[in-house]
């Protein structure tokens, strides 16, 4: 992307879990100490392990920049090269590492970022896969909490700091009359479709989730922000 210091960036990433059977037996006891044993029990606690950072591994970020209208999919593509560019969008491929370290290169460039839930999921996520891969992060994602200069967490913004009931993403966009990105797929299809190989796929549904995150802050500033940059 081409982008001038100081702007405003939208990013989003997608997680899935590492299996479950190739954790130690000490681990293995200690995830599924609370589960009764039951093949239920264990696949719960396998779908939540792509929630945490140490059993987690992110395949996807999309970063899109409000100001200049470009943006970027950096993604796991099971070690092939699928670099393409689509719409405006970059797609570019590497490992985990490579992925992080394009992401926080991008980042050195924000004046101002935007999440949905990125407080709860994505920014400690990025946080700690990266310190676990070596890579250093450029800036500190997880800012003071009560100030939407710097991070503008939209699902905290929507519940007032959780004041409220939270939603999805998906009921949130259709609330507000915009096209859920959730309709082709969901967080649920991510490991099927890793396992099959559809890497562009979940890049162009990383994609989606931003670009529907970048239509709900349009509305959050137009209607809810009591507070201006100075």
């Amino acid at each position: 992307m081409s982008i001038q210091g100081g702007n405003t960036f939208v990013f989003d990433i997608e997680t899935i879990a590492v299996c479950l059977d190739d954790l130690p037996d000490s681990v293995q006891e200690y995830l599924l100490r609370f589960s009764d044993g039951t093949a239920q029990e264990t696949d719960a606690v396998q779908h939540q392990m792509a929630l945490w950072a140490p059993t987690n591994t992110i395949i996807a970020i999309g970063v899109y920049c409000v100001e200049t209208k470009t943006g970027a999919v950096y993604f796991q593509a099971g070690g092939q090269s699928v670099d393409f560019e689509k719409e405006g969008i970059r797609y570019v491929s590497g490992d985990e590492a490579f992925v992080l370290t394009r992401f926080w290169q991008v980042m050195t460039h924000a004046g101002r970022f935007v999440t949905f839930n990125g407080r709860g999921f994505d920014c400690p996520v990025l946080l700690l896969r990266s310190a676990m891969l070596g890579v250093a992060p450029t800036m500190n994602i997880m800012p003071y909490r009560y100030n939407s200069l710097l991070h503008v967490d939209l699902l905290e913004q929507f519940t007032f700091y959780n004041t409220t009931r939270k939603f999805s993403l998906d009921l949130y966009c259709r609330s507000f009359g915009i096209p859920s990105p959730k309709i082709a797929m969901n967080g649920h299809d991510l490991p099927m479709y890793f396992r099959e190989g559809k890497y562009v796929d979940i890049a162009t549904y990383c994609m989606g989730d931003v670009l529907a995150t970048v239509r709900l802050f349009e509305y959050w500033q137009k209607y809810l922000s009591f507070r201006t940059l100075s």
